[in-house]
């Protein structure tokens, strides 16, 4: 009897002690294994969310053959940005400026032009700090997002791409860039793939980046990435126009030139759709002006029932929060008939318990 009694006190225990184990980022396995059928798969919302809810409802009514608001599988698409949509961009910037930084001031295998490297060392601190970059320091930083990485093969570069994941977000306890995922969008996205949804990324970030950070963890097809192209040519191209160049499979390779890359942000976004996608969303999510014309095509004129959401980041404990932009994003999302989510009211989690703002 006693040895029982021993036996449950200690089973007891470790289970108190596995309770109260802080809860770190979900790792990467752990954000791919997110998935979500139905309405009670989603551990991530807060019960009395308003944006689930509405979620929910638009998926049940559109995938009922029985509503008039029916719609066929192969016209349930939708459309996500990634940074700051479902991915973090604030620890303190987006990840690829962020990597531009590691390139340029602590890659001990490159040696960066020192136009770069003076450059990155006079803005470093105005990213750190979140100042507003001048238009020129904003082009400059445009520019070397690729000029960095110029005489690299696309798979040197998500090799490069890969092994940044692996360094610590700035600001941000506990989390890693690779692991940088708001759960509970991620399982949105889940939601929607597993009910017929055709989901897609149409995103301003580098599309060989994109690919890299989203592949094995998020339920979007490699084909499905619209996103910011890489200009590339070869190693024996010179002055010839690619048009006019043959490719010899055994004296060149493919590399990325160098040249800035092809943007895909606001108007662009709605251009993308149509030359990549062919048909209207019926669902937009975003979290920026650089989203507007994704949100706004979406509900123009649309045969089909649409929504757009647009996600604001007021968390100030769990995330980076900034109440005064938080506060005019969700007037603009308000004012244009975006549909806002609060992260700070409706998440119940955003990357793991143990994640919180640096102090």
């Amino acid at each position: 009897m006693r040895k029982k009694i021993l036996a449950a006190l200690t089973a007891g225990l470790i289970a108190l002690g596995s309770f109260c184990l802080p809860t770190q980022a979900a790792t990467r396995d752990e954000i791919a294994a997110i998935h979500v059928v139905k309405a009670s798969d989603f551990q991530y919302w807060n019960d009395d969310s308003p944006t689930l809810q509405k979620i929910v409802d638009f998926v049940e009514d559109v995938t009922n053959p029985n509503s008039a608001n029916y719609i066929p599988p192969e016209d349930r698409i939708a459309t996500f940005d990634m940074d700051g949509t479902f991915y973090c961009e604030t620890a303190p910037l987006y990840f690829q400026e962020m990597m531009f930084f590691h390139r340029v001031l602590e890659d001990d295998s490159y040696q960066a032009p020192k136009k770069y490297v003076n450059f990155a060392k006079r803005i470093l601190p105005k990213v750190m700090a979140k100042e507003k970059l001048t238009p020129a320091e904003q082009k400059l930083h445009v520019e070397g997002l690729t000029a960095v990485y110029a005489g690299m093969t696309p798979e040197e570069y998500r090799a490069y791409v890969r092994k940044f994941m692996d360094t610590n977000e700035v600001g941000l306890t506990n989390l890693k860039r690779g692991e940088a995922f708001y759960l509970p969008m991620v399982e949105i996205i889940s939601y929607l793939t597993n009910n017929d949804f055709a989901v897609y990324l149409d995103t301003a970030c580098g599309v060989d980046t994109t690919r890299e950070l989203v592949n094995g963890v998020i339920p979007i097809r490699y084909d499905r990435i619209i996103a910011s192209d890489f200009k590339f040519t070869s190693t024996n191209m010179g002055k010839d126009d690619p048009h006019d160049h043959f490719y010899d499979r055994h004296k060149e390779k493919i590399v990325i030139s160098g040249k800035p890359l092809y943007d895909n942000a606001k108007t662009l976004k709605i251009f993308s759709i149509l030359n990549q996608i062919g048909k209207k969303p019926v669902l937009a999510f975003g979290n920026s002006s650089g989203d507007s014309g994704m949100l706004e095509y979406t509900l123009q004129d649309n045969k089909y029932r649409s929504m757009s959401f647009f996600v604001i980041c007021d968390d100030t404990e769990r995330e980076l929060g900034n109440p005064k932009r938080a506060a005019s994003d969700t007037a603009l999302a308000l004012k244009r008939g975006w549909n806002p989510i609060s992260m700070r009211d409706e998440f119940k989690t955003i990357y793991g318990d143990n994640v919180k703002r640096e102090k």
